[in-house]
């Protein structure tokens, strides 16, 4: 009989193995590699960016490994950043300013489990580490914020404006958020700081935020943007900062109706401004800020970026970035759902409910504002379960109920309980409950500085490719922070990610570029990689441009339906397409003047949609763009051909080898999963 267990010959006791080395920490580092040079100005690093590309040709999938060299160069030179908050004196707006004065003066304060310290934990960029490499005694690890020279928390200038008039001292002690002897320390440094006068239009929020309402700007529409003009000009005198960043933490709002002729061009947004018509306080803020060249960034579920504001940000080459801080509950949802449906599990409910006490649950008592944080916190899940249609048809998806309820003993002190449902083997189903509280603005107060951070450094950051030398930035609708929201703002056309981890290694990836020359591990399609928001002329610009120069081959596959666009070429013309090159519309050029998005697109016929199938796989990389994009819309893609357009009528300077474009109907805002549908389809 052979012996068994663990003195068995040829087999290993776990028990006994030697424990992992624990990994160490590289405070700083220089790059060793021809791939990276170092300027007193810049860091340029060069990365080959590799993926694969998949298409059906005569009933056989073809799998084409295909490549991208692209030069990153990052600006060394950190500014000085200003932060300006509308609702400052809010319960995120005073402790996000007291979390930097506590960690910029080193207090610590005793509690009844002891002393504590102040720090930013919950900060991705200030509490997590990103693995460098292998060294000697195994791995090694750097903080995120040292990956690339960027702005320190502490050194952030804070001012903002609120229709509260406290100042955020007296805010301080209104939130109930900090223990007391923290208070105690910060108030002198804290009542120095009143919030500016805000626009208050009282039918976007609940009829109960009146009685706060004591600081607010008078005038027209007009005169409101003008004089927050005036706020952040004057700000950025005094204060001598570099830099301007605005961040809307403020009331949720209800939803604004897009309505063509009113918000749907930069122009229209513009005139209604003028004219008194309906807009939101927050797209107003928003506009105030573009004009201003500022970045904006909205940390509530409402459409502030209407299709208008939308436009004027990709005019004026200024980065806006949305919607709503990812804290609590909404991100363990990203990852448990990813959880199960990865492995296989089929859920089929999810059931989520909240109750909260602070004033954001005071101003979601109402139905119009819950009904902008329910989308918000319902959508999260969409992307994870379209990735995976051997669980999931078509029309197929989980039941998702959300409850927010006003309870305001609890305070700041969220209660969240889910419930998740899923059928397994044989009919079976497995059930996981969960409660979680949340102290809402702990959470989302390093989420804040994050995004602040996190915008700023993609403003230093340019690239190009060996097609394009010229170097361009990102997108203006900046989806790189994709991982700091539950509702991703993203350009139009290009699909929503919300799977956490995958967000993560989206930020990582990004950072690592630009220093390394390397990505952590191979980015393949539907994987990590390069969000759909490179492709720019300047840092904040919207315009994306194809991968190849006019002249060189487009390295794609001959066939019928080829179209392609390039670099405009003196011997051919703006536009002019790769005759025989099957590979869809993908970045545009904005200089042949093209409309068309970028993202995802049908090899075949070149529009991406729900609704259904298609043998392109999810995540496949366009030919006419080098950027990895991840699953598409509605996790498929439209196989059937599109009816011809009428008179063969094409995009204005665009050329196509060989059909004309596909019609399309323009969805009214390019945030969230909104995604142009084929003409005569439904999405």
């Amino acid at each position: 009989m052979r012996p068994s267990g663990p003195d068995a010959p040829g087999t290993a006791d776990a028990r006994r193995l030697p424990p992992a080395a624990p990994g160490t920490m590289a405070e700083t580092f220089l790059v060793e590699s021809p791939d990276v040079t170092y300027s007193k100005d810049f860091i340029e690093a060069k990365y080959t960016y590799s993926t694969v590309h998949v298409c059906k040709e005569n009933g056989v999938t073809k799998v084409r490994p295909c490549s991208t060299r692209f030069t990153f160069r990052t600006g060394r030179q950190v500014p000085r950043l200003g932060l300006m908050l509308v609702g400052w004196g809010g319960n995120n707006g005073t402790t996000v300013t007291a979390a930097v004065l506590a960690n910029r003066l080193g207090l610590s304060w005793m509690t009844k489990t002891g002393r504590k310290k102040a720090n930013y934990y919950g900060s991705l960029l200030q509490a997590s580490t990103v693995c460098l490499g292998t060294g000697p005694t195994g791995d090694v690890y750097v903080p995120f914020r040292d990956l690339l020279p960027m702005v320190h928390p502490n050194d952030i200038v804070f001012d903002g404006w609120d229709i509260s008039s406290l100042n955020l001292a007296e805010a301080m002690r209104r939130a109930e958020v900090l223990d007391w002897p923290l208070q105690e320390q910060l108030w002198p440094h804290m009542e120095k700081m009143k919030p500016r006068p805000s626009i208050y239009i009282p039918e976007f929020i609940a009829a109960n935020q009146e009685e706060r309402a004591d600081n607010v700007l008078r005038g027209s529409k007009a005169e409101q943007v003008e004089q927050i003009r005036r706020d952040i000009r004057d700000f950025r005198e005094s204060s001598g900062v570099d830099k301007v960043i605005v961040l809307w933490t403020a009331n949720t709002e209800r939803f604004c109706d897009v309505v063509p002729g009113l918000n749907d061009t930069a122009d229209n947004l513009l005139r209604a401004i003028e004219r008194g018509l309906e807009v939101s306080p927050s797209t107003l803020f928003a506009v105030a800020s573009i004009l201003e060249g500022c970045a904006y960034i909205n940390g509530s579920p409402q459409n502030t970026f209407v299709p208008g504001a939308v436009e004027l940000a990709a005019q004026r080459r200024v980065f806006i970035c949305g919607d709503d801080f990812k804290s609590g509950q909404t991100k363990l949802k990203s990852v448990l759902v990813d959880f199960l449906v990865g492995a296989g599990l089929k859920t089929k409910s999810i059931v989520s409910y909240n109750h909260l006490g602070n004033n954001d649950g005071k101003n979601l008592s109402a139905p119009q504002q819950f009904r902008s944080k329910e989308i918000s916190k319902s959508n999260v899940v969409d992307d994870t379960v379209q990735a995976n249609p051997v669980l999931y048809g078509p029309h197929d998806k989980p039941d998702h109920c959300v409850v927010i309820k006003y309870v305001p003993y609890v305070g700041d002190s969220k209660r969240a309980l889910d419930e998740y449902t899923s059928e397994i083997m044989m009919g079976g189903t497995n059930t996981i409950v969960i409660h979680n509280t949340c102290e809402d603005s702990l959470l989302a107060s390093p989420i804040i500085l994050d995004l602040a951070v996190l915008t700023e450094l993609c403003q230093r950051i340019t690239f190009c490719t060996e097609g394009d030398p010229e170097f361009q930035g990102f997108h203006s609708v900046l989806s790189i922070v994709a991982f700091l929201c539950k509702a991703p703002l993203v350009p139009e056309g290009t699909p929503v990610v919300n799977a956490l981890f995958r967000q993560r290694s989206c930020i990582e990836n990004i950072l690592r570029y630009p220093r390394l020359g390397v990505s952590r591990g191979v980015a393949l399609p539907g994987g990590p990689g390069v969000p759909p928001s490179l492709g720019d002329r300047s840092p904040g610009a919207a315009g994306p441009v194809v991968a190849a120069a006019g002249g060189s081959p487009c390295g794609g596959l001959d066939g019928p339906g080829a179209r392609r666009l390039r670099v405009p070429d003196p011997a051919t013309g703006p536009g002019a397409p790769y005759p025989g090159c099957p590979a869809p519309m993908g970045a545009q050029d904005q200089r042949v003047g093209c409309p068309a998005p970028v993202g995802p697109r049908c090899t075949r016929f070149g529009v991406s949609t729900s609704g259904s199938q298609c043998p392109v796989p999810m995540g496949s990389q366009c030919w006419g763009c080098p950027i990895l994009v991840g699953p598409s819309a509605g996790g498929v893609h439209h196989q059937q051909p599109p009816v011809p357009n009428a008179g063969g009528a094409q995009f204005p300077g665009v050329s196509y080898a060989t059909e004309p474009p596909y019609p399309t109907q323009r969805v009214p805002s390019t945030s969230r999963s909104q995604h142009p549908v084929p003409a005569g389809h439904s999405s």
